[in-house]
């Protein structure tokens, strides 16, 4: 019985010398990845072509060897999954896109064209638009006794809920004291930055442009087009602020809330 696991298991790329392999219920994959055990813990973050890389049999992308995938996931030509990733089934991942060490993405998710996911967690059934980058390095300097600008630690991750969309080109930045949250059923527009460590709660809703700096924990229904969070605040749910409001009326009651 081992022995025609580990072939089904070659069947579908994993390497001949994992040392175990167990039937998964499809409810069941991204809490059933610990039953896969490969010999190799290598964390080189060589490109595609390195011969521990290799094709992926559904779309043709690469992967690492030591990558957990389902095999109903579809990774398009030109999308890479690097070292000990986990990807749940029925998931898509876009060409050009790039799945860092160590990231996990869930079951029924769509990962756009040129995504980059580094030190982060994706949920079920979310959507990350084209040029999405999660995990990156947020914006984090100290200056030291000679006023040389010096890098602060940035070593959390991001982690997003599941139900979750977010548009092209936005940002959300690893955290650095605490983990970067996006929650349940939260929806993201297009080129919206989100700094390291804001925690955005439940059914949220952020608009094109809008930017929310570092450690912000906001928890509104809805935040217009083009809004700047400053750093360090708490925003709480306590009305249902611009939700039956058209595009117009959001814009304009926006400015004259500014001129106010």
């Amino acid at each position: 019985m081992a022995l025609a696991l580990r072939r089904f298991a070659a069947s579908f790329g994993y390497p001949p010398h994992f040392q175990c392999v167990r039937a998964l219920s499809p409810l069941r994959f991204a809490n059933s990845c610990s039953s896969f055990v490969s010999c190799d813990s290598s964390e080189d973050g060589v490109g595609a072509d390195h011969p521990e890389f290799r094709k992926w049999h559904n779309g043709g992308g690469s992967f690492h060897k030591s990558a957990c995938i389902d095999p109903t996931v579809f990774i398009e030509f030109g999308a890479v999954v690097h070292s000990k990733s986990v990807v749940g089934e029925h998931s898509h991942i876009g060409s050009g896109a790039v799945v860092g060490p160590c990231v996990t993405i869930g079951q029924s998710t769509k990962i756009g064209y040129n995504v980059a996911l580094s030190n982060c967690s994706i949920g079920d059934s979310c959507i990350i638009h084209n040029g999405v980058c999660i995990g990156q390095d947020g914006f984090g300097f100290t200056v030291d006794e000679h006023g040389n600008m010096l890098k602060k630690p940035q070593m959390l991750n991001a982690r997003v809920g599941n139900y979750v969309e977010i548009g092209a080109n936005t940002c959300i930045d690893r955290g650095s004291w605490r983990e970067t949250v996006v929650g349940d059923h939260s929806k993201i527009d297009n080129l919206v930055q989100i700094g390291h460590n804001v925690v955005i709660g439940k059914s949220c809703m952020l608009c094109g442009q809008v930017g929310i700096a570092g450690s912000v924990t906001y928890d509104l229904p809805l935040l217009a087009v083009s809004r700047k969070i400053l750093q360090n605040l708490e925003i709480m749910a306590a009305s249902q602020l611009f939700r039956s409001m058209s595009g117009e009326d959001k814009l304009q009651t926006t400015v004259e809330h500014q001129k106010s």
